[in-house]
C-alpha cells in the first residue's frame, strides 16, 4: 500500500515480511487509515516504532477485547438506526474490527448493515453521512468515467456492486441516497464469503431523481435534476462498464437496484459481454429458488407438480420464474410445460396472453386464461401450492387469501419476500395464524419467532446475502468470465442441501446465518466448477475446489507491523 504524507516528521516505514514489503503510513495517518489501524491494539514496540506514543491511551487491548467493547457499545444504542450509524463508524476507522465484529454476530447484525435498516438509512443519507466511501459518477462525468475510475487508489478490484438508486428495495427512486445498498452489500461479500474488502468497490451512477422530496431537499447529495433517460441514458451506463473492465480488468459487477425499465434490458445487452449478474433478479431467484426446495423436501413433494403463483410481475417475480423452469427441466419438464406451471399477477391483475399491455419480460408467462382483477381471484381459480410475493405491497396477502390456499393445501408455502419489513405481503403471523399453523413461511426481512398452539417457529429470512457472497466467490477463484443461469441453479441448489433436520424442526428453510461462511465457501466451490466445466474460467483448476476456495477467504486479524 502506498504511504501518505505524514504530519510531525515522522517518515513513513517499510515493513518487511517473509516474501514481500510494503510501505505503511505512520503517526495520525496510520490512525486515519481503517485498513491498516488497530486502535488502542497498537503494542507497545508499534507505538514506538510508527510514532504512536502519546497519540493513543497508553493501556494496551487485544481485538478480542475491542470486539467486545464493540458489541456491547452497539447493543446499548436506543435505535436500529443508532445502531447502523455506530457500526459504519467503525467500518470507517478500524475495518478488521468492524469485520471481526460483523462475522461473530453475523445473524444479530446483517438485519442492522443491511435489510432492513440499511433501507432507512438510504431514506436518511442525507442526514447522516459522514465520510465518502465508494465512488460517485453523474450524467456530468461523460467522456472522463475511465479517468475518474482512475482516482481509485486500489488497483485489484474484484467485485464492483453498482446501483443508480431507482428502485432501492421496496421504498423506490431515492438517488445518490441508493449508495448505502452498494456499501452494504460489499460488507456482506466480506463477512459472508471473505472477498477481501480492498477487492471491493461500491458504485453510485447519479442520473438523477425523480424523487420530488428530494429534489426540494437541500440536502440531498446528488445531482437536483430529473432522470435522464434513452440514448443518454446508455451512453454513461456503456461508458461505465467497459471503462470498469478496462481499470480493473478481473472485475465482477454486479448490478442493484435499478428500475424494471433498466434492469432488464441491460442484463440482456451485457450480461454474454462482459462479467456481469443483477442481483434483484438472479439473486433473489436463487434463494427463492433454494427455499423452495427446502419447503419441498419438507413435505416430500416434486417441484415439478407445485402451481405457483407470484403476485408481482417486475425483476424479481421473472427472475424466479425463470429459475424455477430450469430446476423443473432437469426434473424433466419441457420448457413449455414448466412455464405453464409460473403465474404472474400485476398492478392490473392476472398476467394473460388476451392482455395486450405486457412489456416483454411478461410475455413468456402470459398463459390463455380469462382475466383476473385481484390476488384472491387468481388463488380461488389456478389453486397455487406456492404463493410467492415480490410487490412490494404492504398486507397484501390476507387472510382470505391465505386461509383460501390452506383450504385445499395441507403445506401452503408462503414467502412473502418483499423488503423492507414494511413492505412485506404479510407477518410470519399472519401466514401461521391464517393456515392454522400449516404454512411453510419464509420472508425477505426478518421476523422473530411465532407460537401457534404447541409449536414455536423460527421462519427463514429468504435473504440474498445467502446467494451473492458464495457465487461472487466463486467467480474470483475461478476466474470466471461470465456469469451464467447454471451458476444460480447450483448456488440454489447448494443452499438448500446445507438446510438441516434442525432447521426444518423450527419451520425454517434456510440454515442458520451463523454458518454464513461455511455455506458461502461451499456455494463458490459449486459455482467455480461451473465456470471450468462451461469453459469460463482462466485460472489453474485446484485439485481441492473447497480447500482452495477457504484458503481465499479473508479473515480479519491484526497483522504485526514489527
Amino acid at each position: 500500500m502506498n504511504g501518505h504524507p505524514v504530519s510531525g516528521g515522522v517518515p513513513n516505514m517499510a515493513v518487511k515480511k517473509a516474501s514481500h514489503s510494503f510501505i505503511i503510513p505512520t503517526g495520525l495517518d496510520l490512525l486515519r487509515d481503517p485498513a491498516l489501524n488497530k486502535g488502542r491494539a497498537f503494542s507497545a514496540e508499534e507505538r514506538d516504532v510508527l510514532g504512536l506514543r502519546g497519540l493513543l491511551p497508553p493501556k494496551v487491548t487485544t481485538l478480542e477485547e475491542q470486539a467486545e467493547f464493540i458489541i456491547t457499545n452497539v447493543r446499548s444504542k436506543p435505535s436500529d438506526l443508532d445502531r447502523y450509524n455506530s457500526l459504519i463508524g467503525l467500518q470507517d476507522r478500524n475495518e478488521t474490527l468492524f469485520y471481526r465484529v460483523l462475522i461473530e454476530h453475523l445473524s444479530e447484525l446483517l438485519p442492522i448493515v443491511y435489510t432492513p435498516t440499511v433501507g432507512l438509512a438510504c431514506q436518511r443519507y442525507g442526514h447522516i453521512y459522514r465520510r465518502s466511501r465508494g465512488m460517485y459518477i453523474s450524467d456530468g462525468d461523460k467522456g472522463h468515467v475511465r479517468e475518474i475510475l482512475g482516482n481509485w487508489p486500489v488497483d485489484d478490484v474484484r467485485v464492483i456492486v453498482v446501483t443508480d438508486g431507482e428502485r432501492i428495495l421496496g421504498l423506490g427512486d431515492l438517488g445518490v441516497h441508493g449508495m448505502g445498498i452498494p456499501i452494504g452489500k460489499l460488507s456482506i461479500y466480506t463477512a459472508c464469503a471473505g472477498v477481501k474488502p480492498s477487492q471491493c468497490l461500491p458504485i453510485t451512477i447519479d442520473v438523477g431523481t425523480n424523487n420530488k422530496a428530494l429534489l426540494g431537499d437541500p440536502r440531498y447529495l446528488g445531482l437536483p435534476h430529473e432522470r435522464i433517460r434513452g440514448d443518454e441514458y446508455d451512453a454513461l451506463i456503456d461508458e461505465f462498464i467497459y471503462a470498469a473492465q478496462d481499470r480493473f480488468p478481473n472485475v465482477l459487477i454486479q448490478f442493484e437496484d435499478f428500475g424494471n425499465a433498466n434492469a432488464f434490458r441491460l442484463l440482456e445487452k451485457y450480461k454474454d459481454k462482459v462479467c456481469v449478474f443483477n442481483d434483484d433478479i438472479q439473486g433473489t431467484a436463487a434463494v427463492s429458488l433454494a427455499g423452495i426446495m427446502s419447503a419441498l423436501r419438507m413435505k416430500d413433494a416434486k417441484l415439478s407438480d407445485q402451481t405457483i403463483v407470484l403476485f408481482g410481475a417486475g425483476e424479481a417475480a421473472t427472475g424466479i420464474s425463470d429459475l424455477i423452469v430450469l430446476a423443473m427441466m432437469k426434473e424433466g419438464m419441457e420448457e413449455a410445460a414448466a412455464r405453464q406451471r409460473c403465474w404472474l399477477i400485476d398492478s392490473k391483475g392476472l398476467v394473460v396472453k388476451s392482455r395486450t399491455d405486457l412489456v416483454s419480460h411478461k410475455q413468456a408467462y402470459a398463459h390463455d386464461h380469462e382475466p383476473l382483477p385481484d390476488l384472491l381471484s387468481a388463488v380461488l381459480a389456478l389453486r397455487p401450492t406456492i404463493l410467492i410475493g415480490a410487490s412490494g405491497q404492504t398486507s397484501a396477502f390476507t387472510k382470505a387469501v391465505l386461509s383460501s390456499m390452506s383450504s385445499y393445501e395441507a403445506r401452503p408455502i408462503i414467502f412473502a419476500l418483499s423488503n423492507p419489513t414494511s413492505q412485506s405481503e404479510c407477518t410470519a403471523e399472519e401466514a401461521y395464524n391464517s393456515t392454522d399453523g400449516r404454512a411453510i413461511f419464509a420472508s425477505g426481512s426478518p421476523f422473530g419467532a411465532v407460537t401457534f398452539g404447541d409449536r414455536t417457529f423460527t421462519p427463514g429470512q429468504s435473504n440474498n446475502a445467502y446467494v451473492f457472497p458464495g457465487v461472487g466467490l466463486g467467480i474470483i477463484a475461478s476466474g470466471a468470465t461470465r456469469v451464467t443461469a447454471e451458476m444460480f441453479f447450483e448456488a440454489a441448489k447448494t443452499l438448500s442441501n446445507e438446510t438441516t433436520a434442525d432447521d426444518f424442526a423450527i419451520g425454517r428453510v434456510f440454515p442458520s446465518f451463523d454458518r454464513a461462511r461455511e455455506v458461502s465457501a461451499k456455494i463458490a466451490t459449486a459455482v467455480a466448477k461451473v465456470a471450468f466445466r462451461s469453459g469460463l474460467a482462466t485460472n489453474e483448476e485446484p485439485s481441492n475446489f473447497l480447500s482452495s476456495i477457504k484458503a481465499q477467504m479473508y479473515e480479519p486479524v491484526y497483522k504485526s507491523y514489527v
